[in-house]
């Protein structure tokens, strides 16, 4: 099948703000505690800041007549108690706004990784991990770096702003009229912006995703790349990988960066010409006290970085809107596999699974399976051999739902599994694959993946039947211990028993094997048979097998080719018909 990356579109400025009211909709309401309390605290930031300038007035007046004490010690007192009121609502705004945006992080982490796993194998088969890793990790970040940009900017730097304005009309109106140049050139100076940061922001986010990509690839297949020198290889394509994030990171900076030269440039123009006006009379007045205009200065100040703040956030709520859109992109993702609506529990009697004149492929141009209809028998052994792409492992994804056929119905007993529960289905089956999966866990816990009441007792019988109760008890630390990544400290012979242990764990009435043994040496392969053997009596079981001498004892046989079955029946009866099957198994005993 072929693998494909989720395209990472263009923000368009509609679909960019729908998608802010969408996420501020969903995020805001559910922690309006947090931030209703941080928003008062950053109502008296913004407060405070104002009396900060304006008292900056009071101080030099009263520094001119230090015969009034009574004043000294009353401006004394309020600086001291403006600055007080100032760091603990700015220390309880930051706390605050840290706790709704680490909780709207992990919701949206949860909600994301959810949402994978309703997805079905289709999905994760045509969509490469290092994009999901993305979306999971950097943009639930980002969409709780645009709502605290959103919230501090439009509560704690407009009314600081604001505060801060009105402090300077206060003091010196004319003069403040002359610093209103400033607003509407930096207006003009971040639109020119915008549109470069949504495509530069897009493409620093597909480089990342290369990076993940390659240290995957790397750590997973480490052996081949040993083996055949790639490591050349690989370097060259990190470094090109990092070498673009990095340069559209430094474009990125570049961009956020542009307000700050056209703020400064704006600003010291109209401090000079502020600084030229407060030495004359305007309009036949004198430019104040030296207190008014001590306050003034202060305030246009103090104004600088808020302004420069507010200049900037559109700029920050675009790049942060990238992130924003992978993230619904994942969420509104419909999924291929639903469970039905008024899906039932699964009930299994003897254990009969038949598939009724089922036809499916993986897509549309390429059907593997055609009308295909089949019985397999409660309680009896029936293997599936044939030619590789034929659909015998495609027959086993259907049983177990990990698709759904475009035709045609499977059934278990009486009941047609696409409208029982997921968990009720699995639940009464077992699977052993040729490539066994293990968590980076302990022996313990990977066994017990398959019935988490099991005691401890329970777990060791059911090593004990799958001949892996010796091994295990000779690791380091017994059941206790970590077997690495994907059980990367112990042989493929021991994984596969495992394996074998948690279907025995499991107690399933159906039995699923796909090339249990075909990766295992002679001994490792003996070991595992007797365990199978051991388990499968009186369960239904459907195994697929290229070695013909893992299934000398299975009931009955078919033959699938093509997504048909060619022939079927017992080992003698296959053999003496003189067909697919007997060529089969003369070239694997006679020839081999």
């Amino acid at each position: 099948m072929t693998t494909k990356t989720i395209r990472l579109p263009v923000l368009d400025r509609v679909a960019g703000d729908s998608l802010l009211w969408r996420l501020l909709r969903e995020s805001l309401p559910e922690h309006k505690g947090k931030y209703a309390a941080a928003i008062v605290a950053m109502v008296l930031v913004a407060g405070t800041t104002a009396l900060s300038a304006w008292v900056m007035g009071e101080i030099v007046d009263a520094m001119t007549d230090p015969a009034n004490t009574q004043r000294i010690y009353w401006v004394a007192g309020s600086v001291f108690l403006i600055f007080f009121a100032k760091g603990v609502a700015s220390f309880a705004q930051t706390v605050l706004m840290a706790r709704a945006g680490n909780r709207i992080v992990a919701q949206k982490q949860t909600s994301l990784f959810k949402r994978l796993l309703g997805h079905g194998i289709a999905f994760f088969n045509t969509t490469e991990s290092s994009d999901l890793l993305m979306r999971v990790t950097q943009s639930a970040q980002m969409a709780r770096n645009v709502i605290d940009v959103v919230v501090t900017g439009f509560v704690r730097d407009l009314l600081t702003l604001i505060g801060l304005v009105s402090v300077m009309f206060y003091q010196q109106p004319y003069l403040s009229l002359i610093s209103l140049i400033v607003g509407p050139a930096a207006v003009l100076g971040v639109r020119m912006i915008l549109n470069k940061v949504r495509a530069v922001m897009a493409q620093e986010m597909a480089g990342l995703a290369e990076i993940i990509k390659v240290v995957q690839e790397t750590s997973t297949g480490a052996r081949v790349i040993k083996a055949f020198a790639l490591e050349t290889v690989m370097q060259d394509r990190m470094q090109s990988a990092v070498r673009q994030v990095e340069k559209r990171s430094n474009k990125m900076v570049r961009l956020e960066s542009a307000t700050a030269p056209l703020m400064d440039t704006l600003t010291g123009m109209a401090i000079a010409a502020i600084v030229i006006l407060s030495s004359t009379s305007i309009g036949g007045q004198a430019a104040g006290t030296p207190g008014q205009l001590m306050s003034f200065v202060t305030a246009f100040l103090m104004a600088y970085e808020p302004a420069k703040r507010l200049s900037r956030m559109r700029v920050s709520i675009e790049a942060g809107m990238v992130g924003v859109r992978m993230m619904y992109e994942l969420l509104d993702l419909p999924s291929n596999l639903n469970e039905a609506p008024d899906a039932k529990e699964l009930t299994v009697g003897p254990g009969q699974v038949v598939l009724d004149n089922v036809s499916f492929g993986y897509n549309a141009e390429n059907q593997v399976i055609r009308n295909l209809s089949v019985t397999f028998e409660a309680g009896k052994t029936t293997a599936l051999v044939g030619p590789s792409g034929g659909g015998k492992s495609s027959i086993l994804n259907l049983i177990l739902r990990l698709y759904d056929p475009q035709d045609g119905v499977v059934w278990i007993d009486d009941n047609d599994i696409s409208k029982v529960t997921f968990a009720s289905l699995r639940k009464k089956i077992a699977f052993v694959g040729q490539d066994t999966f293990l968590f980076s866990n302990t022996v313990m816990n990977n066994l017990r993946i398959a019935r988490p009441d099991a005691t401890d007792e329970e777990v060791y019988e059911a090593a004990r039947i799958a001949y892996a109760h010796d091994f295990i008890e000779s690791l380091p630390q017994g059941y206790q211990t970590q077997i690495g990544e994907n059980g990367s400290f112990l042989s493929g012979g021991q994984r596969q028993r495992l394996s074998i242990t948690r279907a025995v764990l499991r107690g399933a009435p159906i039995l699923l094997l796909d090339e249990a043994t075909s990766a295992l040496d002679s001994q490792s392969e003996a070991y595992v048979r007797d365990a199978l053997q051991a388990i499968n009596t009186g369960v239904t079981t459907i195994v697929i097998a290229h070695r013909l001498a893992t299934i000398m004892n299975a009931d009955r046989i078919l033959y699938i080719e093509a997504g048909q079955v060619v022939e079927q029946g017992s080992m003698q009866e296959l053999l003496a018909q003189n067909g697919a099957f007997k060529r089969l198994y003369e070239a694997q005993f006679h020839n081999g």
